[in-house]
């Protein structure tokens, strides 16, 4: 179910909203959370519903299991299997048709060509966002850093909140769970102004912005080959905002719509556009992975304690799979690994690079970003040459984009991204004013005239 949908605005989340505060205790708040959780990522198809409601079974048992072992074998037999366990379906789910394709790829490479089946695998919604909400649960039970709850549904809850089920914030139990513990004397009235605010910007953002972005966007992209240098960088600078918007509108939605029940979730977007350098950018770019990477993947590998060349190594291992992470293609591991580069290259140059003026290294970085949302668009690395080649080599180019209407949009886009406030900081500023209430209702029902004359449109993120 999509949150700019006439379904959710007009039902679904009217009718949560009202049940879970007309029910007196935390055990049926948790009950109806995880039972609508399940009715709004079953809407699409709900066979998946099994898939979730397994790895949410199984790790929950783990949580059981480091309560009640206090020796270090059955701590770690608890935390593997589980892990093992859900990143097995991952695999199967997100990677076993890609890692068939790439052996059949390489061994036509060496002229041995191998007759590889392919599966008929649909890739459940989500399934990267709530497998890591699992893994991070477990891990954090395995460190101590949570003590896991033996309450069943409050850990279905957590797992299947719709508000960041399907394309995150990766919210981990520890940064919830304050909130959930309290959520039977939650007060209604001090988060739903809010909630509200919060949730009407992502929808400005995602309607309003990223959606008129992308009916430019996406046909010039289908004809990207015959694209001049012009039109290439018009369309790779509209997915940029639209990715961004469209990403950014989520997860402020989804924050918002946490307050309205009373949990606080947390900031997952901080400009990144006006990001200094590459560390600065992962710092504002999709926190909560960026965050999920460094603790789960980079600390383990060894992060900065070791050598400089092991602290690269670990730089670079954290970045490909991370890139991996978005999807089942290499163009995304190459993505991760020219992130990684970035990131390396500003570590054994920081002095040099922060000697230079603010508007170059926020202008050079922001470029860097570019190149990257062009291999990251690309379908294969035929499209990443081809745009990355017509982006820095004059192309003249047959197929015309509407350049007028890129040039209305492009610049409010980029203002906004750039060097306007963001959700967190308006809210900051926030005062109550009738003019402010006039202009989110303004706002909210703009957004509705838009979804009601060109439907409800799916998020970017859906598909990793």
């Amino acid at each position: 179910m999509l949150f700019n949908s006439f379904i959710f605005l007009g039902a679904f989340l009217p009718i949560t909203y009202v049940v879970f505060w007309l029910l007196p205790t935390a055990r049926a708040r948790y009950v109806w959370l995880a039972i609508t959780g399940y009715v709004f990522y079953g809407y699409w198809n709900p066979r998946f519903c099994l898939l979730m409601a397994f790895s949410t079974l199984v790790s929950y048992c783990a949580g059981l299991g480091f309560l009640r072992y206090t020796d270090e074998r059955r701590r770690r037999v608890c935390l593997v299997v589980p892990i093992v366990t859900d990143l097995a379906l991952l695999g199967f789910f997100k990677y076993a048709n890609f890692g068939l394709r790439s052996v059949a790829d390489l061994a036509q490479a060496i002229h041995h060509p191998l007759a590889i089946p392919h599966f008929d695998i649909i890739l459940p919604i989500g399934i990267s966002f709530y497998t890591f909400h699992t893994i991070s649960y477990i891990v954090d039970s395995y460190r101590r850093v949570i003590k896991p709850t033996r309450n069943l549904w409050e850990f279905a809850a957590y797992v299947s909140l719709f508000s960041q089920l399907i394309a995150g914030p990766i919210v981990r139990f520890r940064q919830i769970e304050a909130d959930l513990e309290a959520i039977g004397n939650a007060d209604r009235h001090r988060w739903l102004t809010r909630g509200l605010r919060f949730f009407v910007i992502g929808l400005v953002e995602k309607v309003v912005i990223a959606d008129n972005i992308a009916a430019l966007v996406d046909p010039a992209l289908a004809h990207y080959v015959h694209l001049s240098t012009v039109g290439t960088w018009a369309a790779v600078l509209g997915y940029t905002f639209q990715l961004y918007f469209d990403f950014s509108g989520y997860s402020t939605m989804a924050v918002g719509l946490g307050f309205l029940f009373g949990l606080r979730i947390p900031q997952n977007f901080n400009s990144p556009y006006k990001a200094l350098d590459p560390s600065d950018f992962w710092r504002r770019w999709h926190i909560s992975l960026s965050t999920c990477l460094r603790d789960y993947l980079y600390i383990p590998f060894g992060g900065n304690r070791g050598s400089e060349l092991a602290t690269y190594r670990n730089l670079m291992l954290t970045m490909l799979i991370g890139g991996l992470w978005h999807g089942a293609n290499w163009t995304f591991v190459v993505w991760g690994g020219y992130h990684g580069v970035l990131l390396a290259c500003h570590r054994r140059f920081a002095t040099t690079w922060d000697a230079a003026p603010v508007w170059l290294r926020r202008a050079s970085m922001f470029v860097f970003v570019v190149v990257g949302w062009a291999l990251f668009r690309a379908t294969d690395f035929g499209m990443a040459a081809t745009l990355l080649a017509h982006m820095f080599i004059p192309t003249a180019g047959t197929e015309t984009v509407p350049l007028a209407a890129f040039a209305v949009f492009l610049p409010i886009a980029a203002y906004l991204s750039m060097f306007g406030p963001n959700a967190f900081d308006i809210d900051a500023e926030w005062r109550p004013r009738p003019r402010h209430a006039v202009a989110l209702a303004a706002a909210f029902g703009a957004c509705l005239a838009l979804i009601a004359g060109s439907g409800p449109s799916p998020f970017l993120y859906f598909q990793f």
